[in-house]
């Protein structure tokens, strides 16, 4: 039976976090992470009462190959938004550490200017647990940070495979961040994230090897212009720039912002974010449908014997998964 929720604790955490309250903001985050029954409903209760004070915030997204500078440039364009009086939230989406709990935990130490920013807020994904469990908690998240008075969020894929896809479905852009000068032109990056891309930027654009990104800004070019864009109104550019020495950033934003008008103008980011809505509904009716089966107490008891079955070739997988899913109906 589920336990009843303390409103006034509710009440005090909207409070707090219309007020812009870090510490209860870091408070109700833990609570979006935690797998006990009555945090979540907490949780659930508090998103639901928070829900018309999110939605105005500008989402990013960022990617990048190994040693792009994914902390620098994260860092130095915060750095820049904090001096235009924005307030920013960098969160992560990690499902491949589960000790670490995601690079942004060692980001923070890296990102020294930015983690003592007042402006800035830095959180880092919860540690272990599937890429949908994750992107859930980050989807959540943001929406705290949103309430809390943050206009910018920034998410970073930390992990590999289809995190880039998990941080694509929850921003308005998508900036995939790349090297030049590093052996093949488009060294580590698939033709799946450049769909995904509504930006590439090459970092470390700066001293000897402003040429070579020059050079490879053109490459890039070249792949973007046999994609389809998936906007009428955007065709996604390619920008140089050096976080390090930043230079750059201020077009890089400049670029985000042209985005964000052209596309609201069109009524394409108000489409993008009920998309963004209703797949996430979907993936969690999946998710909590999957929970469901895993703990059915028939299921428990017939899984081994049937799994067992199909490995030795005495029943095929579609009658197996029939006989299994049978379950939930009773």
């Amino acid at each position: 039976m589920p336990q009843m929720i303390n409103q006034e604790q509710v009440e005090i955490y909207k409070k707090g976090l219309l007020e812009g309250d870090r510490r209860l903001l870091s408070r109700a985050i833990t609570l979006i992470e935690s797998s006990l029954p009555l945090h979540q409903q907490i949780a659930g209760e508090l998103l639901d009462v928070l829900l018309p004070y999110t939605g105005k915030a500008i989402r990013v997204g960022i990617t990048g190959v190994p040693g792009v500078g994914k902390s620098t440039f994260i860092e130095s364009i915060g750095i820049y938004l904090s001096g235009k009086g924005h307030r920013i939230a960098v969160l992560a989406v990690d499902p491949s550490s589960k000790r670490s709990g995601g690079s942004i935990m060692a980001d923070k130490t890296r990102m020294e200017k930015l983690s003592i920013d007042p402006n800035a807020f830095i959180r880092p994904s919860p540690s272990g647990g599937t890429l949908g469990g994750v992107a859930r908690k980050t989807r959540e998240t943001m929406l705290l940070c949103e309430a809390a008075g943050f206009d910018i969020i920034i998410v970073e894929t930390v992990g590999v495979g289809q995190s880039e896809t998990a941080v694509a479905s929850m921003v308005d852009f998508f900036l995939v961040l790349m090297l030049a000068g590093a052996g093949d032109e488009l060294q580590g990056i698939k033709k799946g994230v450049l769909e995904l891309a509504d930006a590439i930027v090459i970092n470390k654009a700066d001293n000897d090897n402003i040429q070579k990104a020059q050079q490879a800004g053109k490459q890039y070019e070249n792949a973007l212009h046999l994609l389809r864009p998936s906007s009428a109104v955007w065709s996604p550019p390619v920008q140089t720039c050096s976080a390090l020495e930043h230079s750059g950033i201020d077009r890089v934003w400049d670029m985000i912002l042209s985005h964000r008008e052209k596309t609201m103008m069109a009524g394409e980011l108000s489409v993008k974010r009920k998309r963004q809505s209703l797949d996430w509904m979907w993936s969690l009716i999946e998710e909590g449908l999957q929970e469901r089966f895993e703990k059915n107490q028939h299921v428990k008891r017939e899984l081994p014997g049937v799994a067992a079955a199909v490995e030795k070739g005495e029943t095929t997988p579609t009658a197996a998964a029939k006989r299994l899913l049978f379950f939930l109906d009773n």
